[in-house]
């Protein structure tokens, strides 16, 4: 089979199409034939080595893993003895285990981490919703316990997490504001945010409305300034950081909210995202509903998808990025 492979760690050279061998299954394993792959930020971390305190996750000198790509969508080609969920022909989505396999023509995926497909999606949305929109719903309906009529802001509202977002706390109950760029502002509100604020003209730290729960994707204020603009019992998750610091990346801001949630009355909780099969089946039910609609910003085939990656690493992706099979 033809998939994306990398012997070390760097830029999206490092990825070359390669043919390889199918991937084995174990017996709580499915064969997916891949037909489309999200490309998330972890992946482009992962690519890199990024932070270097996670290679002993990654792998030291190279990836353990050698494909990249974590969120797939496709049909099951074949299941392991133990797998009683599916059977070849099925339509599923869902996230490959071990930090990557999904940029290849078959992936092999553990039945836990797999839901059938939403009917009323292609394969491209479906690949874009595991991760970003595990984010998003962690941090509003677990974190942040997000209710109906609370005033809710996502910063980064255009992103892959961020539309995911918009919709969730939208879905919720919530009465959303989301911050993006000029030419973001008609999407932004297309997917049913309440306000929309430009920050190239507005900065929503320094005006007088106040949010009962911040989710902040991007890290382009300081915690001090996101306080500013919660209630004075709201809460923040902040999830943005980037991988500027190549040691620690965003852990230094991470470690700096929990600091200061033991000094102040507002709630600072960052989180690694969990990924559970309940939760995507959550979302399954979200899109199947129409309550919830990925937003893709633009698809490229395999043997492009170091241009897709490089897209991604650039921050500037309009909701997500898909590879097709």
């Amino acid at each position: 089979m033809k998939a994306i492979v990398q012997d070390a760690y760097g830029s999206p050279d490092v990825l070359e199409l390669r043919d390889i061998d199918r991937p084995e299954i174990g017996d709580d394993e499915v064969l997916v034939r891949v037909h489309a792959a999200g490309v998330n930020p972890g992946d482009w971390a992962v690519m890199g080595g990024l932070p270097y305190i996670a290679r002993p996750v990654y792998g030291l000198r190279r990836p353990k893993n050698a494909i990249r790509g974590t969120d797939v969508a496709g049909t099951v080609e074949a299941v392991g003895t133990g797998v009683t969920r599916f059977r070849p022909g099925d339509e599923v989505f869902g996230w490959c285990g071990g930090l990557g396999g999904a940029f290849a023509e078959y992936a092999a995926v553990s039945e836990g981490a797999l839901a059938p497909k939403p009917a009323n999606l292609s394969f491209e949305q479906a690949a874009a919703v595991p991760m970003a929109g595990l984010v998003a719903l962690q941090a509003l309906r677990d974190h942040g316990n997000v209710r109906a009529g609370q005033k809710v802001l996502i910063n980064g509202a255009s992103g892959g997490v961020g539309t995911f977002a918009v919709q969730i706390a939208k879905a919720l109950g919530a009465e959303v504001t989301g911050v993006c760029s000029t030419r973001n502002v008609g999407m932004v509100r297309s997917i049913g945010a309440d306000h929309v604020i430009d920050y190239t003209r507005e900065d929503f730290t320094q005006k007088d409305q106040r949010y009962d729960f911040i989710l902040d994707n991007v890290a382009n204020h300081s915690l001090s300034d996101l306080r500013r603009a919660l209630t004075p019992t709201g809460m923040l998750v902040p999830n943005g950081g980037g991988f500027d610091n190549h040691w620690f990346a965003s852990g230094g801001r991470v470690i700096g909210a929990h600091v200061l949630n033991r000094f102040v009355g507002h709630t600072l909780r960052p989180f690694l995202v969990s990924p559970k099969l309940e939760d995507l089946l959550v979302l399954m039910e979200l899109t199947e509903a129409g309550k919830v609609t990925p937003v893709i910003d633009r698809t490229f085939p395999l043997g492009e998808a170091p241009k897709a990656m490089g897209h991604v690493g650039g921050g500037h992706a309009r909701g997500k990025v898909a590879v097709t099979v």
